[in-house]
């Protein structure tokens, strides 16, 4: 999260290519095995609220590297992933989710300095989280819950945060809950099917 500009050995920007191009690949060599009856569920974040995937320019070839911009399109891809996957996973018994674990100090935040943490509001001057912050373990509980919860039973596709589905808001609602439109677009999840196929060269076989 919020790494300075990497690439992987094919020259794709790292947080795009760690958080949503590994994930791709990963699900389509595993495919064969989650066939029958699997739920597959894509950490997502509220991260994607900052804007869309750029379909033009996936890897800042053309435009200016920024930290946060690379962070929510990878989040945007994973919401659009889980979309995606069950689109093609539901006849074969694979339901996908993607979900908004909520804010967890961890070593997620290792690239960013005590004063930036401080600036928006993360931690107090003697390095106290905030509250609003939850445990590791209540972070892991809305995974858990589309993982298991029978609630989901003939659902998938959709998007959850604090072991609910959420709402689809606005895309400029300035609130820290729900969904924007660009991360559940089928549209939009199509496009980024082919495109992580392009990018991956990885296929499953439906």
């Amino acid at each position: 999260m919020a790494s300075p500009l990497m690439r992987d050995g094919r020259g794709y920007e790292v947080q795009f290519a760690t958080n949503h191009l590994g994930h791709f690949h990963l699900t389509a060599w595993l495919w064969p095995a989650l066939k029958g009856s699997a739920r597959v569920v894509s950490l997502s974040s509220i991260g994607h609220r900052i804007c869309p995937v750029d379909f033009d320019d996936p890897n800042f070839e053309r435009g200016e590297y920024n930290k946060w911009v690379a962070y929510g399109r990878a989040k945007s891809a994973n919401a659009l992933f889980a979309i995606g996957l069950d689109a093609r996973g539901a006849a074969h018994g694979v339901r996908a989710f993607a979900v908004h674990p909520g804010g967890i100090m961890t070593d997620l935040q290792r690239f960013m300095p005590e004063e930036e943490k401080r600036a928006m509001g993360w931690i107090d001057a003697d390095g106290n989280v905030d509250p609003r912050f939850k445990t590791p373990s209540q972070g892991a509980a809305t995974s858990v819950w589309c993982a298991t919860n029978a609630q989901l039973d003939g659902m998938g596709g959709v998007y959850c945060e604090d072991c609910d589905v959420a709402e689809a808001v606005p895309a400029d609602d300035k609130g820290f809950r729900g969904v924007r439109p660009w991360a559940i677009d089928p549209t939009l999840a199509e496009r980024l099917w082919e495109l992580s196929e392009r990018m991956t060269g990885a296929r499953f076989a439906v």
